[in-house]
């Protein structure tokens, strides 16, 4: 192109044509326009880059005010309960009780009443007030309430609370229990009785005069408060103008956000929770990086400037963000109208030096569409020839570009795509047979034209007259040449006929096993339908995996056919009540490899004899008959020898239930990694929560009829 060109303004110039300064003086004005241009979008960037500085100056100082408030806020919280646990009569009084023999046992005693009244005067002041439920009586019975203060001792029983404070149970519970001794402690925000969000705060009481070490603790005090209208509040910065404005406090609880204040948009506290790997969500990337400032999208999914807090106490991040349609939007305008003042100057620019190139080149371009019209009716006869050759075949044949395009193709392809030849030509794939099928074979173009090697793939579609029908289509790279750039040649053979052939095989096979299963079945009638359940069950496994189809359905046939070989075992030592001895019960364990012998010279298409073979493999190498382990054990073994144990777990049997599914997977998870695939056990656990295996199969844990088992 840069050859052609060169040659033709020497060619202009050799003849004397005035168009070639005109054309030159074009290309000066427009490379200086360019390099203008290229000056101003720095300028404009940079200009960004200051506007935003500047907003995370603005909102790291909005961020650090509202954190320091709240930080101050729980400060306070526990200042007031270290208040009370330092009160040298309390100290006293529970000193006292701490060295008596009977331990602390809450009698109604003056020392009682005095911790009852200053618990109660306390909690009036620091707003641990309770919102009793109620009506208050004469018996000297405490009434239930939200929040309060509670003095409990060093063997955690309840001495005196202020009126209202709750019972110390469910979240509360577990916070005086994890909280470390000696030392003051904050709950995270949790809902409280009312429904309301509640925080719980607690001191340590120390013996009086000691050292104040963790020994030295005998008792706690423990405070309850519902907090929507002292903390909540603390969130608003006073003076603020900006409409988009809002800061909230968030935590992180495994991969889900949660959003524990109340939002502009009506949201109740602790309502609203997204995903934490939801694509740049603002309370994400605020719990990844404290202190951090970025562009992202807030819960409204409307982008906004974000800054972020920790606190080191609760484990909360603070997030305050403000709409980038906002904060940006007196830059942005400004900058714009700069950009559009600039391009219509370029655009003008351009638009001058293309009329004069036109006008200088017109003549070079009516020579360059005579020879282009020569080699079109060259490229139609090729053309021609190619539809002679490839319409006659019984194969589709399509060439398509790297994008998905058709690019050329047979009479076949014109016919099933139903379409005339004009309509068809550069049509994207999706439009001819259908988004899923299209975007699936564009996939596979693309990825021969990338690894440029020939690649298989077995697909099916759905043809209007004939049903489902299967191609086995193998796709060609075609190098780039002057002509065309680079493509996929795919040549798609109709397999359908050969596929129900196989899958006849495929059904006379299963009808043998069952029928394999069956005989097995009527000798040993303790194992009655107990190889079926190992077939489903493997299969389910597998499925579950995203295995080749093939080594699905070898891990349901050899689960169905396991127990075949205990057809050379004795009735009588199948339906033995007692004991087996040693000698028998090597017998019925080594029928696993009878069952592998007897199936060796069957042609199955997976690896059904050396599953069968395997199957008493353990994943650590401790199994027989050869010690395989890891991965040397083929995966078909491993999900069988899976389902074999969970069967043989959950089923009930005449003379006792079967056990639950629950108990069933703890006990092989605690046995992933060592007799158990780590893989297949996950499959099985996520088949039976997200897939319903605990519903197809609640009958395994049904117990039989004593006399069918008999």
């Amino acid at each position: 192109m840069a050859e052609t060109k060169s040659s033709a303004l020497r060619e202009i110039e050799t003849t004397g044509n005035p168009v070639f300064k005109m054309v030159l003086t074009a290309v000066v004005i427009l490379v200086a326009a360019i390099v203008g241009g290229i000056a101003v979008f720095g300028f404009i960037e940079s200009e960004r880059e200051r506007e935003m500085t500047r907003w995370q100056v603005r909102m790291g100082i909005i961020a650090d005010s509202r954190f320091n408030e709240i930080d101050k806020w729980i400060d306070a919280q526990l200042a007031e309960l270290r208040g009370v646990a330092s009160n040298e009569s309390v100290q006293l009084y529970m000193t006292i009780l701490y060295d008596a023999e009977d331990g602390a046992s809450g009698d109604a005693s003056a020392e009682a009443e005095y911790l009852g009244n200053l618990l109660t005067v306390v909690a009036d002041r620091a707003g641990f007030q309770a919102d009793l439920s109620a009506p208050q009586v004469s018996a000297n019975v405490a009434r239930s309430g939200n929040a309060g203060l509670s003095l409990i001792d060093a063997n955690g029983r309840l001495i005196v609370g202020s009126p209202g404070a709750p019972p110390v149970q469910g979240p509360l519970l577990a916070f005086v229990a994890n909280a470390p001794k000696g030392k003051a402690a904050v709950s995270d925000m949790f809902i409280g009785p009312a429904g309301k969000p509640s925080m719980a705060f607690l001191a340590p009481v120390f013996e009086l005069q000691s050292d104040e070490s963790p020994d030295s603790q005998v008792a706690i005090i423990l405070g309850v408060r519902e907090i929507d209208d002292a903390l909540f509040p603390l969130l608003k910065q006073p003076g603020n103008i900006d409409e988009t404005a809002e800061a909230m406090l968030v935590r992180q609880q495994g991969n889900v956000i949660e959003y524990l204040t109340p939002l502009k948009d009506g949201t109740g506290a602790m309502d609203l929770k997204l995903a934490a790997d939801a694509p740049d969500l603002a309370a994400a990337f605020a719990t990844k990086n404290p202190n951090g400032f970025a562009v992202q999208f807030d819960y409204l999914g409307e982008e906004a400037l974000v800054t972020a807090r920790q606190f080191k106490q609760v484990p909360w991040t603070l997030v305050y963000k403000v709409n980038t349609s906002e904060a940006l939007a007196e830059s942005e305008r400004r900058l714009n109208q700069m950009v559009i003042a600039f391009g219509l100057i370029i655009f003008l620019v351009v638009i001058g030096g293309a009329a004069l190139w036109y006008y200088g080149s017109s003549q070079r371009a009516s020579q360059a569409a005579e020879r282009f019209e020569k080699l079109a009716k060259r490229f139609e006869g090729q053309r021609n020839f190619m539809h002679l050759v490839t319409d006659s075949q019984p194969n589709s044949i399509v060439i398509y570009d790297e994008g998905g395009h058709y690019r050329w193709f047979n009479q076949v392809a014109l016919d099933l795509s139903g379409l005339s030849r004009a309509d068809l030509f550069e049509k994207h794939i999706t439009s001819v047979i259908g988004p899923i099928e299209g975007k699936r074979i564009a996939g596979w173009v693309k990825e021969c034209i990338e690894d440029r090697e020939r690649k298989t793939h077995t697909h099916s579609m759905h043809i209007e007259g004939r049903g489902t029908v299967v191609y086995k289509s193998d796709l060609i790279y075609l190098e780039a040449n002057e002509r065309a750039s680079e493509a996929a040649l795919m040549v798609s053979q109709d397999i359908t006929e050969s596929v129900r052939e196989r899958e006849k095989r495929e059904e006379v096979m299963r009808q043998l096993v069952g029928t394999l299963v069956s005989v097995v079945d009527q000798r040993d009638p303790f194992s009655a339908n107990h190889s079926v359940r190992v077939g489903q069950v493997a299969r389910a496994i597998a499925e579950d995996m995203e295995l080749d189809p093939t080594l699905i359905e070898t891990a349901s046939i050899s689960g169905s056919l396991m127990n075949l070989g205990k057809i050379t075992v004795p009735t009588e030592v199948l339906t033995k009540q007692g004991k087996l001895t040693d000698e028998e019960f090597k017998m019925i364990r080594d029928s696993v490899l009878v069952s592998a012998a007897l199936v060796e010279g069957i042609d199955f298409e997976g690896p059904v004899y050396q599953t069968l073979r395997q199957l008493q493999e353990n994943v650590d190498g401790s199994g027989t008959p050869e010690g395989l382990s890891g991965e040397n054990i083929v995966i078909t073994a491993r999900i069988v020898n899976l389902a074999n144990a969970f069967v043989g777990m959950v089923s009930a049997r005449a003379w006792r239930d079967g056990m639950p599914f629950d108990k069933a997977v703890d006990i092989l998870l605690q046995e992933a990694g060592k007799k158990f695939d780590r893989g297949a056990v996950v499959a099985l656990a996520n088949y039976l929560d997200n897939h319903g295996g605990r519903e197809k199969w609640a009958a395994f844990g049904e117990r039989p009829n004593p006399e069918n088992e008999a």
